[in-house]
């Protein structure tokens, strides 16, 4: 019988993740002679049949489906227990893999970035954006080894440390201090900017002026909250972003709602099962502190 390799689930895994040979071999950079011969070399070392050729996709067989979650949760953890071997736990070199929700980066992830450099300069960092759907998803497939979003339902293997509690507001330009509160039948009145459906912060604001009736006159969306900030600036737009984006920002004004907007709780996601690098750790240890530093009310609060 020939000997299984890695390799062999790879490719596997590939053909089943293109449904073609062709575009697996592209992927793989080996011919797809090579491939097909590796893969029913597999078959054949297995005494099952996995792909189902017959159609104009290539398919797994119920036999291939069983094999291939195995098979990647096999690559899984061997690529955790590789990272693990290779962690310095003096963190002068590591490396870390970081998803946010979208808003995150107009107030957290800069001071973040800079507190972990200036404490750790050995580390590197991947951080992107992502849908909180998404980063659960990249979480149990070991594509992400940590997250930050809201404490929402979770993904069965998904863990959540509550970090703080983020409130909204309305927010105006100018720069005004102290304004009075607004209810929701004056909101109702006035033309505003907000986030477009993309952001979950928008489906938050969208459920609480339904909750109260109210149908907002929404004259621009935007996909950005930078872009978002300036329009409010330099119009007469009103718009809703959470305190602590406004914190940073001298020329747009937090005005209090009446009744408020319901706060969210933000938390550092983390898969349940996975081991947590020194990197990990460090990375936890520094969100706490800027959360702290900052000034973000604590959750319960």
């Amino acid at each position: 019988m020939a000997s299984l390799e890695l390799r062999h689930l790879r490719y596997l895994l590939a053909v089943a993740d293109h449904g073609s040979f062709t575009r697996a071999a592209e992927e793989l950079h080996i011919s797809q002679p090579t491939l097909s011969q590796q893969v029913k070399q597999l078959e054949r070392t297995l005494g099952v049949q996995l792909l189902d050729r017959t159609g104009r996709a290539v398919r797994l067989t119920d036999a291939g489906e069983t094999y291939a979650l195995h098979a990647r949760r096999a690559l899984r953890d061997l690529s955790a227990a590789e990272r693990a071997l290779h962690d310095v736990r003096d963190l002068s070199r590591g490396h870390l893999r970081l998803a946010v929700t979208p808003t995150f980066t107009a107030y957290l992830v800069g001071p973040l970035v800079a507190a972990l450099h200036a404490r750790h300069p050995g580390l590197t960092l991947t951080v992107r954006e992502a849908a909180q759907d998404r980063i659960e998803a990249d979480l149990l497939a070991d594509e992400l080894d940590l997250g930050i979003a809201f404490a929402d339902g979770h993904l069965p293997g998904v863990e959540a440390e509550p970090l703080f509690t983020e409130t909204l507001s309305l927010v105006t330009g100018g720069g005004a201090t102290a304004p009075r509160p607004w209810s929701v039948a004056e909101v109702a009145e006035r033309q505003l900017a907000l986030l477009s459906g993309d952001f979950a912060t928008r489906g938050h604001i969208d459920a609480y002026f339904t909750e109260h009736r109210v149908s907002p006159r929404i004259t621009v969306e935007a996909n950005s909250i930078q872009a978002l900030s300036e329009i409010v600036r330099r119009t007469p737009l009103a718009t809703v972003l959470p305190d602590a984006i406004t914190h940073d920002h001298p020329h747009l004004t937090p005005v209090p709602l009446e009744p408020p907007l319901p706060t969210r709780t933000v938390s550092l996601l983390s898969r349940a099962d996975a081991y947590r690098s020194a990197a990990a750790g460090a990375f936890a240890r520094v969100l706490r502190a800027v959360v702290e530093e900052r000034g973000y009310v604590p959750v319960g609060r």
